[in-house]
């Protein structure tokens, strides 16, 4: 927890490691900000504090136009917290408002809307529908400033009901019509063609801290599976490539080894992003995409806190200070990630290239999906068990899953190992504090983080 001093020396040091852990507001102008815009420093008795995005906007004020406040990283304690505001909050991330409305979230986390709706007012200071609306308005500013595609389209894609309500909130939110908001984006005119020609969707995936980007593309190199993923280029600037299945269509993905720092800030506060492009062929799909390769590359987490817990502990102490900013990473699709951890990768490969869909419009080396789970619901053993309890939803491993119901419900499986659960657990749920049985990772000395642990014994080849 922090407190309103430490807030304000946040923004008045620019000190990036708090994006997206708080915005600022300043009355007498009426914009929020992240607490590194290299805006003037406000007075401080000007300056109102919002646990989210949507908070500030329902209080009126509109975004930064030097900071961007609605694309920095995601509070990382949405990643570590177990409870519903943290569930909540991923699976509002994941676009589930926009697809199934706020009955639609409720139900998957077991509670009632009005319930749902006072927590999160209580703890973020916006209900659900807000959340989503600045999701929204954030999506809409990526395709208006990154394709040449007609307003309208971008209006629906983005999630808005209407074109009427689409040209409200970015008013609302950007103080501009989105017809400026385009006009504004420097240099973009040539960018926008070469989307047109490209059908793709430049992106940059900022995450807080330092980031170790080799080790996280190592791991997704000794993962590939031919025709669903691909990794080109030499160490240090590589690029991963996959098929991804979403809600409204299908996705290829790319993202760039090699990051980028944010500059102008001290060393000790800089952030960054990754480069990425997306194709889908249904741009509604965006938003879903975006945070599913936030979750593969651990984007969201706080490397600040992980490597002060671990960083104190002898054993580790020289492996952080070597890789600070190791991440733990996550999965593209949970269920596909499950199903690949208990099939083992020769496995997996030929269930691939029995039974993965094939896409309509192969990109090179990608041309082929992982069966959704009901394809693989006639398997034999364990493997056929867990694709029907997924296919049936007894048991959910989407971003709002109960972590401890959906281990238990992986233990019940006939034939399902404590070792295959804790991975699944630790993998596809993106829990950051997992022991994994064998490893050695146990100790309550690296809790609440053992999953970055053990990911540092890994990459030093200690496990």
């Amino acid at each position: 927890m922090i407190d309103e001093d430490m807030r304000y020396e946040a923004v008045r040091s620019r000190d990036a490691r708090f994006d997206g852990e708080f915005f600022f507001a300043v009355e007498t102008t009426g914009i929020y900000c992240r607490p590194s815009c290299p805006a003037v420093t406000p007075k401080r008795q000007n300056v109102r504090y919002y646990a989210s995005a949507a908070a500030a906007q329902s209080s009126g004020f509109r975004a930064c136009r030097r900071c961007r406040p609605d694309a920095v990283p995601g509070s990382a304690a949405w990643n570590v917290r177990a409870d519903v505001v943290g569930r909540a909050m991923r699976l509002i991330g994941d676009g589930i408002v926009d697809r199934e409305g706020v009955g639609g979230l409720a139900g998957r986390l077991g509670y009632s809307a009005r319930q749902v709706q006072r927590q999160l007012t209580a703890e973020v200071g916006a209900g659900p529908v807000a959340l989503a609306r600045a999701q929204r308005a954030h999506t809409a500013r990526v395709l208006l400033q990154t394709t040449p595609l007609p307003v309208t389209e971008i209006a629906f894609a983005a999630g808005f009901a209407s074109v009427r309500q689409f040209n409200d909130t970015i008013r609302e939110v950007y103080a501009r019509t989105p017809t400026q908001l385009r006009t504004d984006a420097p240099g973009r005119a040539e960018e926008r063609r070469a989307v047109a020609a490209t059908a793709g969707i430049p992106l940059r995936l900022a995450h807080r801290g330092a980031f170790q980007s080799g080790p996280v593309f190592d791991l997704l190199g000794r993962e590939l599976l031919g025709g669903l993923e691909e990794l080109t280029g030499d160490r240090g600037s590589r690029m991963f490539r996959r098929t991804l299945r979403l809600p409204y269509g299908t996705g290829i993905v790319s993202v760039d080894e090699a990051g980028h720092e944010q500059p102008g800030l001290r060393a000790e506060h800089r952030g960054g992003w990754l480069d990425a492009r997306i194709h889908l062929t249904d741009l509604r799909d965006l938003t879903t995409a975006v945070g599913r390769l936030r979750r593969l590359f651990d984007l969201d987490s706080d490397p600040y806190a992980i490597d002060e817990r671990l960083g104190a502990d002898p054993r580790l102490a020289p492996l952080v200070a070597a890789r600070p900013g190791l991440r733990s990473p996550g999965a593209a699709d949970p269920e596909e990630l499950a199903m690949r951890i208990l099939a083992g990768p020769a496995e997996s490969a030929r269930l691939v290239e029995r039974y993965g869909k094939r896409l309509d419009a192969p990109c090179g080396g990608l041309h082929r999906l992982f069966p959704a789970p009901d394809a693989l619901a006639d398997e034999p053993g364990t493997l056929g068990t867990l694709a029907r309890a997924l296919a049936d939803g007894a048991l959910r491993l989407d971003p709002g899953a109960d972590r401890d119901d959906a281990e238990a419900a992986l233990r019940a499986l006939p034939g399902m190992d404590a070792r295959s659960a804790a991975l699944i657990r630790l993998r596809a749920l993106g829990d950051p504090d997992v022991a994994v049985p064998g490893d050695g990772v146990a100790g309550d000395a690296w809790r609440p983080w053992r999953s970055y642990a053990r990911q540092h014994l890994i990459v030093e080849g200690q496990l």
